[in-house]
Parts: structure tokens; sequence; C-alpha cells
């Protein structure tokens, strides 16, 4: 499958800002855990790309309709990694993909979160900064902090190394991913929100 094909599916069930720069963050990070995991770039960030792509239309539902057309297309590899996403499923991530998605998309979009109050966004965000909001219950108040947790341990990673590794996989593309998005609207929710 190639991005275009991707994003063209993308585009056809989400048209909110802010979920298509999740899906764009969780895109990014994907692609650069491909490099250090050792996965193939292009199937990692597609399936980052479009792992929330039914969300906005069907939420009762995610991801049963990107997961059933990922499978028509004949991916049954970014299918299952999608499956897995959604812990409520509890289906066991399998591949490192499996495992990089789960410890990717609920921390990339925390990071975002943490840059829109910064007056210096991603510049100078440190994994420190990001274990500090962490336990501020208040803040992005829906994310699911044992989700970020876990999934970290079940990549088997240091945490401030991955928290690291996101925040330099994301800090490339600031101006695009913080651009025009306000605090409290980018927030995609949280996988126990599914």
């Amino acid at each position: 499958m190639t991005r275009d094909q991707a994003l063209s599916q993308l585009h056809a069930w989400t048209k909110t800002d802010s979920l298509l720069k999740h899906a764009r963050a969780v895109e990014i990070v994907m692609r650069a855990a491909a490099s250090q995991y050792g996965g193939d770039a292009e199937v990692w960030a597609v399936t980052g790309l479009l792992h929330d792509a039914d969300y906005e239309q069907w939420p009762e539902e995610h991801p049963r309709r990107i997961v059933d057309w990922l499978r028509e297309q004949g991916q049954e590899e970014m299918a299952y990694a999608v499956s897995c996403h959604q812990t409520a499923w509890n289906l066991p991530p399998k591949s490192p993909m499996d495992k990089c998605l789960l410890a990717c998309d609920e921390l990339a979009g925390f990071i975002i979160a943490c840059c829109l109050v910064r007056p210096e966004g991603i510049t100078t965000l440190e994994p420190k900064s990001v274990k500090k909001k962490l336990k501020d219950r208040a803040f992005a108040a829906k994310v699911d902090r044992e989700i970020i947790r876990s999934s970290v341990e079940l990549l088997g990673v240091d945490f401030d190394e991955h928290v690291r590794f996101v925040i330099e996989a994301l800090k490339p593309h600031a101006e695009e991913l913080l651009s025009g998005v306000r605090v409290g609207i980018h927030r995609r929710p949280s996988l126990s929100e599914n």
C-alpha cells in the first residue's frame, strides 16, 4: 500500500484538523521507530497514519472499520497492529511494529499536548517535563497514563529514552504539527474512551 492510498482513505473518513495532525504525528514517530527497531519504514509509517482513520465517523466501532478496510487491501500485518492498539480488544502484540504503535500513539499525542502549553513548544522539551505533566492528572486528564507506562514497558526500553526518542522524532516537524492547533483542541481521545 502506498502512502498516497493511505492518505486518501484517511481523508475520506477524517476531516478534523486535530485528528489529521495526530495521524501525521504517529506516522512520523512510527517511521523513526522502524529505523530504530529494524522494521519496514513505509509499512510502519502507513500503519501509524491509518491507526485512527475511522475514529471520527465511528468512535464506538473504532478501529473495526479501518481494520476491515486494511484486511480488504491484503494488509494483515497493518490490520493486526491497529487492532492491538485498541487495548480493550485484549489482543497480544506480536511484532515490534505492534508494540511500537502502542508505545508511540498515546505518547505522541501527550507530547504534542505538552508542547501546546510551553512558550518554546517542543524546542526545549525534555523527558522530565513530560513525566511531570504525566503526574498532573488534571493535564490532558483523559489520556490513559497506564497505557503509556505499560506500552513502553512492553517495548522493553527505558521510559526516559523512549520519551526522548518520540520528542526527537517530532521536533523537525513542529511547525507542521503545532500550527493552528489550540490548547484543548488537539488531544485525540485516549484508547480507554474508544
